[in-house]
């Protein structure tokens, strides 16, 4: 058995003000206007595992939304977080829910809201993440292969190669490396041996409770007593209790950095994070004067910039290398090459006591 889980917790702090608490990065629609992420994430990994496999893990705010736009999900495949722990807590919950009815079963865990442009290419990777983490006990990420030297992503550093599984390499993991400046982002381009980190996990399910049982048996101690709850009349109080005592930490930190048995597999499928404004030159084309618009724009002199606008005409004059976004109640303008620093306009809205505008 194969099962999915997606991760649709997160708030896309540096798509503001496009992106929101009650309308987060994997509700846009951001690549094309049929879709937003988080639907052709779940159609993406569909035709491999089959929907009744696919689970998403998210929170009390986004459910709803989830369950009108994925109608076809099964109710019971929607795990709600109670509070807001970081990635090792809610993955925690996910595979009690999983392992309760799936104990023997694989997983993959997937972000809701990345951009692969080669399905086929995606799921061929996938399938041999799959084979890699049935050898022995293996828990398998996926690195992207860096075409440019980017400070927004997190790094991936491997060493030899393990396995060779259907012509494709499996490295051993040295180091997982946090968003680096650009000169060290540089270095490593130049290294060869480093890769983005993708946030795609695959595992069986026995691999992980033991993973967690060694690096974080607090979590494992709360996710046997979830399991055991499951179904139960206070299974909801007894998710909420055990979730709290959970310490807020990244299953990256948490276990990935200390567990020996983890490989990476590079893949090359058109995968973008699409993290920050910036990212839309990469799905978007320019005009002639370098300029990503979406909306009605019109300009004397203003080049390299991206601007966004939901109703209003935005006009110009004498600009370059600008972000400016318009919504109906907020406006951003910033320095493009400030662009990973939006979500820090949140913080300060935040500390203003505006927590409707973020």
């Amino acid at each position: 058995m194969i099962n999915a889980l997606i991760m649709a917790g997160g708030e896309g702090t540096r798509f503001w003000p496009l992106s929101r608490k009650n309308k987060p990065k994997q509700f846009l629609k951001l690549s094309d206007e049929q879709c937003n992420m988080l639907q052709k994430t779940v159609h993406r990994i569909k035709s491999f595992v089959g929907l009744e496999n696919i689970y998403i893990s998210t929170n009390q705010l986004y459910a709803p939304a989830i369950k009108e736009q994925l109608s076809h999900l099964p109710a019971e495949n929607i795990i709600i977080e109670p509070l807001k722990k970081g990635t090792a807590p809610s993955i925690a919950l996910s595979t009690a829910v999983i392992s309760k009815k799936n104990p023997g079963s694989t997983i993959i865990v997937l972000p809701s809201d990345h951009l692969i442009q080669d399905s086929e290419a995606f799921i061929e990777i996938i399938k041999k993440a799959v084979m890699t983490a049935s050898i022995g006990k293996n828990l398998v990420t996926i690195g992207i292969e860096p075409t440019h030297p980017e400070t927004g992503y997190g790094y991936i550093q491997y060493g030899k190669e393990i396995h060779n599984i259907d012509g494709k390499s499996v490295f051993k993991v040295e180091k997982f490396r946090e968003k680096p400046d650009l000169a060290k982002a540089r270095e490593y381009l130049e290294a060869g041996n480093y890769l983005w980190n993708s946030g795609i996990f695959v595992w069986n399910i026995k691999t992980i409770l033991a993973s967690f049982k060694k690096y974080l048996p607090e979590i494992y101690q709360s996710m046997l007593k979830i399991k055991k709850a499951l179904g139960s009349e206070n299974e909801t109080e007894i998710i909420r209790t055990e979730f709290e005592k959970m310490p807020e930490i990244t299953v990256e930190y948490g276990i990935m950095e200390k567990i020996e048995n983890i490989y990476v597999i590079p893949g090359s499928f058109g995968w973008d994070d699409l993290g920050s404004w910036p990212a839309l030159a990469r799905i978007k084309k320019s005009d002639q004067e370098g300029n990503i618009v979406v909306g009605k724009h019109y300009g004397i002199d203003t080049t390299n910039s991206i601007i966004y606008s939901q109703d209003k005409v935005i006009t110009t004059i004498g600009l370059d290398n600008l972000v400016i976004v318009d919504t109906d109640d907020a406006i951003l303008i910033c320095d493009k090459d400030r662009a990973q620093d939006v979500k820090k306009i949140r913080d300060i809205l935040a500390a203003a006591g505006l927590e409707a505008y973020i």
